[in-house]
């Protein structure tokens, strides 16, 4: 992300998977862990969404770590259909933010896997920020977002998003009375409106309580 930024691996249940991580200027208020895209379409830690959410983090305050799943780019290992994968943010949460603050986002896919690794974690410890963007409700069964924690999740989407159908988002957040935040006119990718999306995150962490 920038001259700074940190590359390092971590000892995933397949084997070795790569990282990157970035700090903040100061002290840092925690540990964010940011999910990338399906592996199998492309989706790696340097996808543009997965970079913005990071930036968004840093400039907040927060560690931003982002990671390649299992059999993306040199991460060991192969697709697992979300089940290997959520075991791998599983492993990076312990090896980067085994204490502290933790925050946990995701993009698409890996907004898919970061729900499932917060319903996992919920009750052993606490989770102070979650961000799921573009969350692939209608490609992947995405638990519901434990109530208590409705006031620290941002789930944001675009009202033009043809991979995952704003209506499907809203079918999985209903029942949830769960707020979906929507960004008017923007597609899966958040073509040209990425400074939108930093702000929009960014304005989450400073008010989430």
């Amino acid at each position: 992300m920038n001259a700074r930024t940190e590359r390092f691996e971590v000892a995933g249940p397949a084997g070795r998977l790569q990282a990157m991580r970035d700090a903040p200027e100061g002290t840092s208020l925690g540990v964010a862990l940011i999910c990338h895209p399906h592996p199998l379409y492309g989706g790696t830690m340097d996808n543009k969404v997965v970079q913005t959410i990071a930036r968004a983090f840093v400039q907040s305050g927060w560690t931003a770590v982002r990671f390649n799943f299992r059999g993306v780019g040199d991460s060991a290992g192969t697709y697992d259909e979300g089940r290997g994968e959520v075991d791998d943010l599983l492993a990076v949460v312990a090896d980067q933010a085994p204490g502290g603050a933790l925050a946990l986002a995701g993009f698409s896919f890996g907004a898919y896997v970061t729900a499932a690794v917060v319903d996992r974690l919920q009750a052993q410890r606490e989770i102070s920020r979650i961000v799921l963007v573009g969350t692939a409700v209608s490609r992947f069964p995405v638990p519901a977002v434990p109530v208590q924690l409705h006031e620290r999740t941002l789930v944001l989407h675009g009202e033009a998003d043809d991979t995952v159908p704003l209506a499907a988002v809203m079918d999985w957040a209903r029942p949830q009375s769960l707020p979906v935040t929507v960004v008017p006119a923007v597609e899966h990718f958040f073509h040209g409106q990425l400074p939108l999306l930093k702000s929009v995150v960014a304005r989450h962490l400073r008010e989430a309580q």
